[in-house]
């Protein structure tokens, strides 16, 4: 059995296994135990300033890590971890070196190119894409397997991509192709200005019409060729393989990759449907959860979430929902999807998932106090990072300390974020601490919509008067009460002399019979403007 085939029976989660899949384009052993055999279990990122808390089997991305005398004092701190990720170059000297063998971690190197969230969603996809699959399944067990099978079969580097050109696997050798391809695995999405140069030379017009292998000359010399085909089941296409080459493939090879099309086909559809059941589980386990009641702690238990100290955020697309059902619930499972890797890296407890039209996440806080003013910046770092291009705001609601105390939290987050929405802003976050008046107003609001209640007294008589004689004096007193009685600041609101304002003023006063001077009858009146809208 050569070094290929033993890479392929080791099972999914193996060290060895992920570092043959991702090939040295993006890591390289620095300084190995011997065997790469150890089981991965997840992926943390190191922070300096906090004790490491590493799970057995953890790949630990050690940011900020730098010089042998660092590696080996983290060594000493995560023993049980599966490896341990440095940036290039990797300072190895002969402490390093006993130090992998005494604990038997590994030390990686991570390419320059790459960023730190860039190998954690590599890593974490890799992981994700094994739970799908039982050990021993073969080179047909999962899309990274296929990549390299198509890989050895046409002799040339390959990625497995969607409809959108998002990476879904790739293959080992990337070093052998060009910029453009490092660039693309390291993103998990080919680069905006390839996809247009493809676009102008009609490719994926060729590519989705026909059923054969599409060979490409690409119009830059610092790229090298491709040869693609579609991945279709009957008129749908799922996605396409692309291959990094020097010259067209020989006819043997191109009925190689057609038949590796209908292979690739088959495992889509069936990461499709297990996709699809995981999330529903997921959404459903997570539901009960923020239900609470009696089946919370076993729902919990089946997330591997915690049980105290909970806080729950819930975010939400601002955006139109658009006249395409599928691609608004394609991009709220997408936004969802990032959520629950950005939640997962801050704590590996966490659980996140996408109900009705809200991607709601439970998050567990260490003690220490202001725990919603971290649970807030947790939530104002994520859509820092999604940026414009995913218009959400998130609520986040009180801390919970026990699962009795969620529903609570769910409740206070759900508030929060129809706060965020009335008030037609995107990008925000706010914790219910933050936003409660407005909470509580929108609740009166909608006791008061449901029993049917409508405005009474003074401001009932304003609001009849201006809809029968087409008078602005419910907006005079609007203005009138924000400035807290300031006629020149309120008559410069409504774009009116002060003199005007003021016979406005006395006007109201003797239509409604409000008594300024009253604040009972002020506070009245504003709450009524606030909760029936002016």
């Amino acid at each position: 059995m050569d070094y290929r085939d033993e890479m392929r029976n080791r099972p999914r989660a193996s060290l060895g296994r992920i570092l043959h899949d991702l090939g040295t384009t993006v890591l390289d052993v620095a300084a190995s135990p011997g065997d790469l055999d150890a089981e991965v279990t997840g992926v943390h990122i190191h922070d300096p300033l906090d004790e490491p808390i590493v799970p057995a089997g953890a790949i630990l991305l050690a940011v900020g890590v730098h010089g042998a005398g660092d590696i080996c004092a983290l060594l000493e701190r995560a023993p049980h971890a599966a490896g341990v990720v440095v940036k290039l170059p990797v300072d190895v000297d002969e402490r390093v070196r006993a130090a992998v063998l005494e604990t038997g971690v590994a030390v990686l190197g991570l390419t320059r190119a790459a960023s730190w969230a860039q190998v954690a969603a590599l890593l974490r996809s890799l992981l994700a894409e094994g739970d799908l699959d039982e050990p021993g399944e073969g080179p047909h067990g999962d899309l990274f397997s296929l990549a390299n099978a198509v890989c050895a079969l046409l002799d040339a580097p390959v990625t497995i991509e969607d409809r959108s050109s998002r990476v879904l696997a790739f293959s080992g050798r990337q070093d052998e192709a060009d910029q453009g391809r490092v660039e693309t695995v390291l993103g998990r999405q080919v680069p905006g200005r390839y996809l247009r140069q493809l676009d102008e030379q009609g490719v994926f017009k060729r590519l989705y019409q026909g059923h054969e292998p599409v060979y490409i000359q690409l119009d830059d010399d610092t790229l090298i060729d491709r040869v693609a085909v579609a991945v279709r089941v009957g008129d749908e296409i799922l996605g396409s393989i692309w291959a990094a080459v020097h010259e067209p493939l020989s006819p043997q090879r191109q009925r190689a990759l057609t038949d590796a099309a209908k292979i690739v086909a088959l495992q889509l559809l069936r990461e499709r449907a297990g996709a699809d059941t995981q999330r529903r589980l997921r959404a459903d386990l997570l539901s009960t959860v923020l239900a609470g009641g009696a089946d919370a702690a076993e729902a919990a238990g089946r997330l591997g979430i915690a049980t105290a100290r909970l806080c729950v955020l819930a975010a939400q697309l601002a955006g139109p929902a658009g006249t395409d059902p599928a691609r608004g619930e394609s991009d709220r499972q997408r936004f969802c999807d990032a959520f629950a890797l950005h939640v997962g890296a801050i704590h590996p407890k966490a659980a996140a998932a996408l109900i009705g039209s809200v991607a709601y996440a439970v998050l567990p806080l260490a003690p220490g106090g202001d725990e919603e003013a971290r649970a807030v910046r947790v939530a104002e770092s994520f859509l820092a990072r999604v940026g414009p291009r995913h218009a959400a705001n998130i609520g986040v609601g009180r801390l919970a300390l026990s699962l009795a105390q969620v529903a609570r939290s769910r409740a206070d987050a759900d508030r929060a974020l129809r706060v965020l929405r009335t008030r037609a802003t995107t990008g925000q976050a706010a914790g219910y601490a933050d936003v409660h008046f407005e909470a509580l107003l929108l609740q009166v609001a909608d006791v008061a919509a449901t029993e049917d209640q409508t405005p009474t007294g003074p401001y009932r008589r304003l609001l009849d008067h201006d809809a029968e004689h087409g008078t602005e004096l419910t907006a005079t007193l609007g203005a009138y009460l924000d400035a807290f009685g300031d006629v020149n600041t309120a008559a410069a609101r409504v774009h009116v002399h002060a003199n005007t304002f003021r016979y406005r003023l006395k006007r109201l006063v003797e239509i409604s019979g409000l008594d300024l001077a009253d604040p009972e009858a002020r506070l009245t009146v504003m709450l009524q403007m606030r909760i029936f809208g002016r």
